[in-house]
């Protein structure tokens, strides 16, 4: 069967697209768009509201209540599972039998549900959910979220075999893909990296003139990553430093106001985050945490100059040789002193990355998905 028709139930809307997650799903449905394939998206809103952008790409779109507070808590569901049940969405689906793709743990309620053992059931797992949740649970400093994020973890380790319900599971990194492999090998599981942004690489000529550091900061681990930059990289430089993303906390804000070379750029528009990817002379990528895949390096790679991370930043991907890489707070100040004085080889650079980010091509990853869905099915 070839398909020609999707469903995809997202966890968010997924426009704007302006954070990770939401950002592979809509370049996914815009690629599929593209390709040929009508997207019947169903989405849950909880708070960013009906979306005419989506209306492009999609055949059809439906939005459904996400079901928030202390009741979808109370439950050995997950919470991420458990506030986005909608009986809506069950009735919706039965309306069709075109193959249905998840997006996340978080929508999965259904995958067990009798009335779709004989669909096509695809999962996107972003993440080893109670790794992700485990890791959170360290950063955070907020007893109370520390303990949200703890249980979290549990729910979802208990209740992560559903998955065993699917034909299908996606994985956005390498790492993800040896761990669902071995966990559930009797369904198959495909690595195609996320859907982003960038078309081509395009690299400013010349120097910029300050490093950046991009990340949705209301996420404890970007939270964290960004005090670590300020407090103990950038606490000894003279080098200006851009703090950007969104909904940055009190704690963050009330730390970046202390240093007088360190500037935030709160809740910026998706092209005003572009323009700062591009003209940074640096790009710093740093993270405590070696889940899926973080979208902010490819976006660094096709769109800026120099990339400078850590290797918990590059675990499972193939993107290694792309990136200069610093494993301590001397080793990032050391390189930084140096970069932030070169200018780049920018056809080189150029040249480099096109060879290794061939892997992360949408349109080739799109008609990956559409063969593997169809080859599958057979």
């Amino acid at each position: 069967m070839e398909v020609r028709q999707l469903n995809i139930i997202s966890f968010n809307v997924p426009y704007p697209a302006n954070y990770g997650g939401v950002i592979d799903v809509f370049y996914k449905i815009k690629h599929l768009h593209k390709n040929g394939i009508k997207v019947h998206l169903h989405c849950f809103d909880y708070g960013r509201g009906k979306q005419a952008e989506l209306e492009k790409y999609c055949e059809t779109v439906h939005y459904y209540k996400r079901q928030t507070g202390v009741f979808s808590f109370l439950s050995l569901t997950p919470y991420i599972v458990k506030s986005r049940v909608a009986a809506e969405l069950k009735t919706n689906l039965l309306k069709n039998d075109f193959p249905i793709l998840f997006e996340g743990l978080h929508t999965s309620f259904l995958l067990n549900d009798k009335a779709f053992k004989k669909r096509f059931k695809i999962i996107r797992a972003t993440n080893i959910e109670h790794d992700y949740y485990a890791y959170l649970a360290k950063a955070e400093q907020h007893f109370f979220k520390k303990i949200y994020f703890s249980i979290e973890a549990w729910k979802a380790k208990k209740y992560e075999p559903v998955i065993q319900l699917a034909d299908l599971i996606l994985v956005v990194s390498k790492t993800d893909e040896l761990y669902f492999k071995e966990e559930y090998p009797n369904v198959k599981t495909v690595f195609i990296p996320c859907f982003h942004s960038g078309e081509e690489i395009t690299i400013q000529q010349g120097k910029g003139n300050y490093v950046l550091y991009h990340g949705n900061l209301g996420v404890p681990e970007n939270e964290a990553a960004a005090l670590v930059i300020c407090n103990k990289i950038f606490n000894t430089l003279d080098i200006p430093l851009i703090v950007t993303g969104l909904h940055p906390t009190k704690k963050l804000k009330s730390t970046i106001n202390h240093y007088k070379n360190i500037q935030l750029v709160e809740n910026p528009t998706e092209s005003k985050m572009q323009e700062l990817i591009s003209n940074a002379q640096i790009n710093l990528l740093y993270t405590h945490q070696p889940t899926g895949l973080k979208l902010k390096l490819l976006h660094s790679l096709f769109k800026g100059r120099f990339c400078l991370a850590n290797p918990t930043m590059l675990s499972g991907t193939t993107l290694t040789n792309l990136c200069e890489i610093a494993d301590t707070n001397e080793t990032f100040k050391i390189k930084i002193k140096t970069l932030f004085q070169q200018e780049i080889d920018v056809e080189t650079v150029k040249t480099q990355r096109k060879e290794s980010l061939a892997e992360y091509s949408n349109q080739e990853n799109c008609l990956k998905l559409i063969d593997v869905i169809n080859t599958t099915t057979d």
